[in-house]
């Protein structure tokens, strides 16, 4: 796949949107983490000093009610942009009107204007067509920078683009080249590695992979589901009767390249255990629970990762969050952020937190910043924020 990209533009002296993600964590009107925004940084940067005239769009978390208006405001993170690059940034706080088509209109070359959340419009995620040409009447040229948000179709990841000629930014098109190689032309052998809770949330992307991945090891709360499949017990442990019987078929077409915990780390209770213990996969007891996966699974998924080229992570082992059930998850991500000679890719999401939180960020070849997107793309979907943006002729 090969998408024009923003170096394809004539930027100078444009007016350039830009879709990005900036849907930071915050706490009390402070950003607890920045790193959606610097990720931002190489597109907006390129922009600015080839004298586009940019204005950035993005959401920012929920907005249902007033309340999630007010602590969903755009412009703390326009105090954090103006911070991080030297472009001049105005921040506008609305989404449509004279406010903002006199701020656009004012703005000079290399200079910036990040409006108000787009989804204080309700017709943003519906893809509402009137939403989509009004914001594209605003620009020359539109630039996709936010990968988080290409598996939906809104006004302003598809509406816009279908108005202006457009293209890909630099965040997006890395995302697409490395996932787009370990998808369609990985160096193998490739591993996938998915954890997490529901079967459900991710029954497209293990069919997939069953299909192009080497090896399949899964771990986490979706585990108990294929031990209760094969006629294990599994005491209390997080269960979803109705995709037994799918997960009996992916246990038949997976055989030889589907790998399963052979222990887990059980407890009592969830929030306030008096015992933890480790069991045997499928002999967990009753009034017993699985949070983690155990020690000789570790050493299981060690050794099936030995000379792996490529692995994709997507999910963790365990209850991670809780330190007592976070080992299998520490482990297997120092393992990856060790592996020699590999590309190692986590499809964010909790693995993304994981090893940034524990230090071996830097270790990875890619953190995919769109956790929901990541997974459609490995699912073998098409996303429609990247197909709407025309090939390279």
């Amino acid at each position: 796949m090969s998408k024009v990209t923003v170096k394809d533009l004539d930027v100078k002296g444009k007016h350039v949107i830009v879709r990005v993600d900036f849907n930071v964590p915050h706490k009390n009107g402070v950003i607890t983490d920045d790193n959606r925004v610097r990720a931002a940084l190489p597109t907006i940067n390129y922009l600015t000093e080839n004298g586009a005239k940019v204005l950035l769009l993005s959401h920012l978390g929920k907005v249902k009610t007033d309340e999630d208006k007010a602590k969903n405001d755009m412009s703390i993170v326009a105090d954090c942009l103006a911070k991080l690059q030297s472009a001049p940034v105005t921040f506008v706080n609305a989404t449509r009107g004279e406010e903002l088509e006199a701020a656009v209109k004012a703005q000079e070359d290399g200079s910036i204007v990040l409006m108000q959340n787009t989804r204080y419009e309700k017709g943003e995620s519906k893809n509402d067509p009137e939403l989509g040409a009004y914001w594209a009447s605003l620009g020359d040229l539109f630039v996709e920078d936010a990968f988080g948000s290409v598996h939906r179709a809104h006004a302003s990841t598809v509406g816009i683009a279908t108005h202006l000629p457009s293209a890909l930014g630099f965040l997006v098109e890395k995302e697409v080249n490395v996932l787009g190689k370990a998808l369609n032309d990985p160096e193998r052998p490739l591993v996938a590695i998915l954890g997490g809770a529901k079967v459900s949330d991710k029954i497209a992307v293990i069919e997939n992979l069953l299909k192009i991945a080497d090896k399949v090891l899964i771990g986490g709360g979706m585990s108990y589901t294929f031990s209760k499949a094969m006629g294990g017990e599994i005491g209390t442990s997080l269960l979803e009767a109705d995709r037994i019987e799918l997960a009996k078929e992916f246990l038949a077409k997976g055989e030889g390249k589907l790998f399963l915990p052979v222990d887990t780390v059980v407890a009592n209770d969830f929030s306030n255990p008096t015992e933890i213990k480790t069991v045997k996969a499928g002999e967990i007891p009753e009034g017993f629970m699985g949070l983690d996966i155990g020690p000789a699974t570790v050493e299981l998924f060690k050794k099936e990762l030995e000379g792996a080229k490529t692995v994709f992570w997507n999910g963790p082992m365990g209850v991670f969050e809780d330190e007592r059930f976070a080992k299998g998850t520490i482990e297997v991500c120092e393992t990856l952020a060790n592996l020699d000679g590999a590309t190692t890719i986590i499809g964010g999401g909790d693995s993304a937190s994981a090893a940034k939180n524990l230090g071996f960020a830097e270790k990875f070849s890619h953190i995919s910043t769109g956790g929901g997107a990541s997974l459609e793309f490995m699912e073998g979907k098409d996303l429609p924020g990247i197909s709407i943006i025309p090939d390279k002729e």
